[in-house]
């Protein structure tokens, strides 16, 4: 080898700086380069000059951060899990938009399980998450029996324990919207559709709505009263309750439904059988759904700060797992609804809708 001629060395002969030298190499801290590493900089507000200087000098020196040395050094896996109902359009799926948004940005990956009310599933998924050595878990309308040894927020559970944080919508206020919005529409012949027995807020909604309708003077009239079926999925259980409220012959001019997917469903049924909305009968559903807006007619509907709640949830387990237990929330942590007034209400005329116990959603 002549002296002009130039070694290009191995792979194996390249050597990685490590955090300390990358850091010493930028002139900042390793905590501001291990913030921008790890993709927390906008939570610590690292400037964008800053960020783009530390990812160009990772990318030239060839820094790889070696992840599971670190987790096993730190005892920390940077990983929580995520139990929710189903994997749909709705609730859940909104909730997990939410989650997402900060665990990315928080440099933390999930785990997401599924058990559509398995009670077994319920009982297993735990301890398989915590297998995976997640650091925390977050429960969307799912009821965890036992104590678990890392922290848990539950979305939308109404058991309150010391070892959970509950995030809870304000459901007082949100029969308030929905009942007042009716009544100011003349709206006295009020059908309900209630959520699902497995469902954690189903009780907590009803308590509040009749206690809302005897403030109200609104009178609940059981024959008008029904409920989600725990089997099917999408609009198919509020079509099935809306044809058990048009058998029983009930005279109805508006209904309150648990959710938006209950509430279409009920609109496809009424339309079926010539009934129009919101002419004869009003429609009031429940979270804003993305499809609420367009449906036909675009749904009047409390809306549920879904994604919101993703958010508080994830923000509040990184804090818990960020601090002492004596440090975690005392008390739920509630979050507002909003009403959302668009085109499936209108004022009562006094025709509603009447079927006989012959009816069927076909119209024959």
């Amino acid at each position: 080898m002549t002296s002009n001629d130039k070694e290009t060395p191995s792979p194996t002969a390249i050597v990685r700086p490590d955090l300390k030298e990358l850091a010493k190499h930028l002139g900042v801290s390793q905590t501001t380069v291990s913030r921008v590493l790890n993709g927390s900089a906008k939570q610590y507000r690292i400037s964008e000059e800053t960020q783009k200087r530390v990812l160009a000098a990772a990318a030239k020196l060839n820094y790889k951060a070696n992840v599971l040395a670190r987790s096993l050094r730190s005892k920390r896996s940077k990983t929580v899990g995520v139990m929710v109902p189903e994997i749909s359009e709705g609730y859940s799926t909104a909730v997990l938009g939410g989650i997402e948004d900060v665990l990315l940005l928080s440099g933390f990956f999930y785990f997401v399980v599924s058990h559509r009310h398995h009670a077994d599933l319920l009982r297993e998924y735990p301890s398989l998450l915590l297998s995976r050595a997640v650091e925390g878990i977050i429960a969307v309308d799912s009821v965890l029996e036992e104590d678990l040894p890392v922290p848990v927020v539950a979305v939308s559970d109404h058991h309150h324990r010391p070892s959970v944080v509950n995030i809870e919508l304000d459901h007082m206020l949100a029969a308030h919207y929905a009942l007042e919005h009716l009544k100011r529409l003349h709206h006295s012949e009020i059908a309900f559709i209630k959520g699902q027995t497995f469902s954690s807020d189903t009780l907590a909604r009803w308590r509040a709505i009749c206690k809302v309708a005897a403030e109200l003077d609104i009178e609940v009239n059981p024959r008008l009263v029904t409920q989600l079926d725990d089997h099917g999925l999408g609009t198919e259980p509020g079509r099935a309750a809306t044809v058990r409220l048009l058998e029983r012959g009930e005279h109805f001019t508006a209904i309150f439904a648990f959710n938006d997917l209950a509430a279409i469903g009920a609109i496809t049924v009424l339309r079926e059988s010539g009934i129009k909305v919101p002419e004869q009968v009003s429609v009031v559903g429940f979270d804003d759904i993305l499809s609420a807006g367009t449906n036909n007619p675009p749904l009047t509907t409390v809306r549920q700060p879904l994604q919101e709640m993703g958010r508080v949830a994830a923000t509040t387990l990184l804090q818990m797992i960020q601090s002492e237990r004596q440090e975690w929330p005392k008390h739920p942590i509630r979050v507002l609804p909003a009403f959302v007034e668009r085109q499936s209400t209108a004022a009562a005329r006094g025709r509603g809708a009447v079927q006989g116990k012959n009816f069927n959603s076909q119209g024959n």
